[in-house]
């Protein structure tokens, strides 16, 4: 007897919500309703879980830019025995993110977003031959513009948008891996704060992954020195948002030292 009268009153509960809620409905009230697309929020800018799929496809190892044939000056520094260890390891790494190329890749990642939000042509130009004539290396240019060319070849075959299409037109030179990728975040509309870490981590995990195999380490110790660095990411993401693009610079001496010596290395398993 409880049982069914609990279950009376709960269905009539039910009832009475929902007259009230036909009854606020905008198109109850004769008001249009837009339709909401699919994968958007209210606002038209992709849902937290359709941002996360695409950043997680773009930035995963398996993406097809060949990250993994590349090691940005540490097998030098490997054989040159400056990095011998987890330990030694995750101090380049440090001073890469803090003070390096991967510090500038996060400036010019989060100027390529901002210009290609503002539809602003000429500033993206800009900003992507900079991003190509930055680099301090034969080498560590071959590294970011073959990844960020077979980045953008990539993306507009399988994740096309309006903003790849723009910047094709615009620009028509080599393209730095943290200006294709910055370029396509803003353009699928995930937010700068958002797509940068993530850039972060994964050029973070890829140096790793090459200190991995070239030291040698094991995969724990690897892990170990990711952890280690995420507050150094979130510290560099942090500050390249408020660096202006004329402010901009390196003073990682020895890791650009390493990415020339690389070039004439006799034994090598990296392209850089």
């Amino acid at each position: 007897m409880t049982a069914i009268a609990t279950a009376t009153i709960t269905t009539a509960t039910i009832t009475t919500m929902a007259k009230a809620l036909l009854r606020s409905s905008p198109r109850k009230r004769g008001k249009a309703v837009r339709p909401r697309a699919a994968g958007k929020d209210d606002s038209g800018a992709p849902l937290g879980n359709a941002a996360l799929y695409r950043l997680m496809a773009w930035l995963s190892p398996a993406y097809p830019v060949g990250a993994f044939s590349y090691s940005s000056g540490i097998e030098w520094a490997v054989e040159a025995g400056d990095i011998t260890d987890a330990a030694s390891l995750r101090e380049w790494l440090e001073v890469l993110l803090g003070d390096g190329g991967g510090f500038c890749d996060a400036v010019f990642f989060v100027h390529a977003h901002r210009a290609t939000v503002a539809q602003d042509d000429a500033a993206l130009r800009s900003i992507a031959e900079l991003a190509a004539a930055f680099v301090p290396s034969k080498e560590r240019f071959l590294e970011t513009t073959t990844q960020g060319r077979a980045f953008l070849t990539a993306t507009q075959a399988a994740w096309p948008c309006p903003a790849l299409t723009r910047f094709a037109a615009a620009w028509t030179g080599p393209v730095a891996l943290p200006v294709a990728v910055g370029v396509t975040c803003a353009g699928h509309g995930i937010a700068c704060e958002t797509a940068l870490p993530a850039f972060l981590h994964a050029l973070t995990a890829n140096w790793i992954s090459s200190g991995v195999r070239l030291i040698p380490l094991g995969q724990t110790d690897g892990q170990r020195v990711l952890a280690a660095l995420e507050a150094t990411v979130a510290a560099a993401g942090k500050r390249a948002l408020a660096t202006p693009l004329d402010e901009v610079g390196s003073a990682a001496f020895r890791a650009d030292l390493a990415s020339m010596r690389h070039e004439t290395q006799y034994t090598r398993l990296f392209r850089s």
